[in-house]
This record gives C-alpha cells, structure tokens and sequence, in this order.
C-alpha cells in the first residue's frame, strides 16, 4: 500500500510535485471561496455556541466561552474565526493569525494538508509556521 503522510516517494510528495495541480488548487480563485466557507462555518458554529460573543481581535475573529468538547486542544481556528473556551493570551492570538493566513492561502485543502502533516505539533509544518511557543506547544 503506498504511504499517505509523508516521505520521499509518499502519495502526498508526488502529488505535491505536480505543479499545474498545485497551481490550480491554491490559486486564490479556487482556496479563496474554501477559506470563505469555512469562516462561515466557524461564525456558524462558533456563534452559536458561544452564545454570539464573537469579536474581532489580534487578527483574527475570536468565539470565547466555547464548551472544551467543541474545538481541539486549547484552541482551534476555522477560516478567520478562533474557537475557544478562556485560551486568548496576545501570543496565542498571533499563532491563530498565522493559521488564518494559512486558511486563506489553502482554501478547504487546509483541512487534509493539516491532517497529513501529523498530530505531532512539533513536527507540524503548519504549527511550525504558525510558531510553536506562541501557539503553547514549548
């Protein structure tokens, strides 16, 4: 069976090195209406169970007071909107910004990317990017 994850010769490596496909999917046109989608989801689902306290802050949309089972970890960021319970230090809010920006840039292919890159946040591309000791993972 041909491994999925990651590695040299993996599914995603040789599906990453066709270039026009690459192009295609994180081309503004087709990423830019996914990350809209699921900033929309996140207002959805945040909005409501936060019981609509959702505001604008540190670059991203925060949803506070959110139950623990409704979002991973301390946090979780869908499209622009930050989905979390008390977890709103500065420092955490520019690591969400760095996935915010991810999302834009990705559209709803950030989704299996994500997954792909592992659950190890200190070996995953995207919380590596997004800064590892901001994001409390140090």
């Amino acid at each position: 069976m041909t491994e999925i994850r990651r590695g040299r010769g993996s599914f995603l490596d040789r599906l990453t090195r066709v270039r026009w496909l690459r192009a295609v999917l994180l081309h503004p046109i087709v990423a830019r209406p996914g990350y809209w989608f699921a900033t929309a989801c996140g207002f959805v689902w945040g909005g409501v169970l936060s019981r609509f306290r959702i505001r604008r802050e540190g670059g991203v949309w925060v949803a506070p007071g959110m139950p623990s089972w409704a979002f991973g970890r301390g946090g979780t960021t869908i499209g622009a909107v930050y989905l979390t319970s008390t977890n709103v230090r500065p420092s955490v809010l520019e690591h969400e910004a760095v996935h915010r920006a991810q999302w834009k840039r990705y559209g709803l292919a950030f989704i299996p990317l994500y997954v792909l890159a592992g659950q190890d946040a200190r070996r995953n591309r995207f919380e590596i990017e997004a800064g590892l000791k901001k994001g409390g993972y140090e």
